[in-house]
């Protein structure tokens, strides 16, 4: 029987490159889907001339400060794209992975980490954007994976933002020797590379329609983040902590986003490795430690 053909939205970015190479590894029919082909924000684009079994949508607005500025852009893509997408894959009999993210999060109470059972409460448009995506897949579409990812660090970088969080803090700590991280901020600091595995574990094991929160273990504030990434990479720089207060910006950033992946772990029938693990590997990769 043949492997399923895995159509994939968003292949430049930082989670979908590295989904290219997994795929790569394992000798899955992936196609990469270009902009050049389907314009997300082109809501009359049309997938009649894509043929997949699978569709795996990573494409997403995601300077969250920029969302807030003008939010039509996050609107068109983070929402309306992934309704359009549900609807193709429900005409074709094709699953959808959805990547959605912890900032559907943020105005919860709870501040030990969500399951999949907690009630979603973004506090800014992009979380909202993205939780509207995940509202309009499930309404077009039954057979619809959430894949909500977390803080993503990755090889390729975050395409649009300059780099990823590990990358800014390994440059500034260089250049001033001394950073400034909020640490009022809890998140599930989460390797695209793992990201990218566990989405992919989930298409072979042939997972139920649901919400996954794909992360690794363990939570952090960013200055945790931070404090360990210029530890390990044996970086000369002080991380100082400061509230959230003192680091305005804006769009608000979620207080507490930290979150639970045993649903993920039950159904690939692995844990998650630890950030601390993810991030040892990522800085290996780069040569950084």
């Amino acid at each position: 029987m043949a492997s399923p053909r895995i159509a994939l939205f968003g292949a430049n970015g930082q989670l979908g490159s590295d989904i290219v190479a997994l795929a790569d590894q394992r000798s899955l029919d992936l196609v990469a889907v270009t902009r050049a082909q389907i314009d997300a924000a082109d809501s009359s684009a049309s997938f009649d001339d894509l043929h997949f079994d699978i569709a795996i949508n990573c494409v997403a607005v995601t300077r969250v400060d920029d969302c807030e500025k003008d939010p039509a852009p996050a609107v068109a893509i983070n929402a309306h794209f992934a309704g359009r997408l549900a609807k193709a894959c429900a005409a074709k009999g094709a699953r959808l992975v959805q990547v959605s993210t912890d900032y559907v999060y943020g105005g919860q109470s709870q501040r030990e980490p969500l399951s999949e059972e907690v009630g979603r409460a973004p506090v800014n448009v992009y979380g909202a954007t993205k939780a509207l995506g995940e509202d309009l897949a499930r309404l077009d579409h039954d057979d619809v994976i959430i894949a909500r990812v977390a803080s993503l660090f990755g090889v390729a970088g975050a395409s649009g933002k300059g780099g990823n969080f590990v990358e800014t803090m390994l440059r500034l700590g260089g250049e001033r020797g001394r950073l400034t991280v909020v640490d009022d901020q809890v998140m599930s600091p989460t390797a695209s590379w793992d990201a990218g595995e566990a989405i992919l574990d989930l298409i072979a094991a042939q997972a139920p329609a649901a919400d996954y929160h794909v992360v690794n273990s363990g939570a952090a504030s960013w200055w945790d983040f931070a404090s360990r990434i210029i530890e390990r990479a044996e970086v000369a720089a002080e991380v100082a902590p400061i509230p959230t207060s003192a680091f305005p910006t804006p769009a608000r950033r979620p207080p507490y986003s930290a979150l639970s992946n045993a649903r993920l772990a039950n159904v690939i029938g692995r844990q998650m490795p630890h950030w601390t693990d993810a991030l040892d590997r990522y800085l290996r990769t780069k040569g950084r430690l």
